[in-house]
């Protein structure tokens, strides 16, 4: 089953190198966004899509590179 998923995910993947990566900028927009509007909330405060966006950027473009 875990294989299946992974064969589908780098075959949908190969084709839009870019994808995780824009998703990655996005969510590091979303908490920029957040920070102005809900500053005391535990999202905006612990930063926790910036993390995410940052991690997911990062793991698109090397993934990217690989495919």
């Amino acid at each position: 089953m875990i294989s299946r998923l992974l064969d589908w995910l780098s075959n949908s993947i190969a084709h839009r190198k870019g994808l995780l990566p824009l998703i990655g900028i996005l969510l590091v927009i979303l908490n920029y966004i957040l920070q102005w509007l809900i500053g005391s909330h535990w999202i905006a405060a612990s930063d926790l899509l910036l993390h995410l966006g940052v991690v997911v950027a990062l793991f698109g473009v090397l993934l990217a590179w690989a495919l």
